[in-house]
């Protein structure tokens, strides 16, 4: 009996089978570790892109910050890294994806006791501190996860039953607010 995936309601289309979306991470993941010697990640290609803008409003300020002068000091480019590439690849690709299958369009996922502007306050709140924490981290959980999963570091295994426990036990908590 063939499995059945969930369907998106707005045009009936079932979304990949996740065990080969599965499959094909690992395959990207293998060709990152390949041909760069590193794993995958989204906060440092986000970072370098917040570090090109603070360096165009902001040079001295970002020659004066250690951290922000390895990426962006003097006449060194921080753009000119390959995961700046990956991550405007990724939300490109997504986006392509989207519009391909028919699934791109503009709406605001809530419950019926969340106004839009609260949604959208939450969502930006959430994401800042979400960046902020990986900065603090030296990375995100994607990388964490992945990368350091990939490799079986303890470390990594551990973080990620703990970062989705916290996240069961967080989103069982605010179920009635968003239901």
């Amino acid at each position: 009996m063939a499995a059945e995936f969930p369907v998106t309601p707005s045009t009936g289309k079932s979304y990949w089978n996740p065990y080969f979306g599965g499959m094909m991470l690992g395959v990207v993941l293998f060709l990152a570790y390949l041909i760069t010697g590193s794993g995958l990640g989204a906060s440092g290609g986000m970072n370098r892109l917040l570090v090109w803008v603070q360096d165009a409003l902001m040079p001295a300020h970002v020659d004066q910050v250690p951290y922000l002068l390895k990426m962006a000091g003097g006449e060194l480019n921080p753009l000119k890294n390959w995961i700046v590439y990956l991550t405007l690849g990724t939300i490109a690709g997504g986006f392509v994806s989207g519009l391909l299958s028919g699934r791109t369009h503009l709406e605001t996922n809530k419950g019926p006791q969340v106004s839009n502007g609260l949604r959208w306050v939450l969502a930006f709140a959430g994401g800042a501190l979400m960046g902020y924490g990986a900065r603090l981290a030296r990375g995100c959980t994607s990388g964490q996860i992945l990368s350091g999963g990939a490799v079986m570091s303890t470390g990594s295994w551990l973080m990620m039953i703990a970062v989705f426990g916290g996240a069961y036990l967080l989103a069982y908590s605010f179920r009635k607010i968003w239901n």
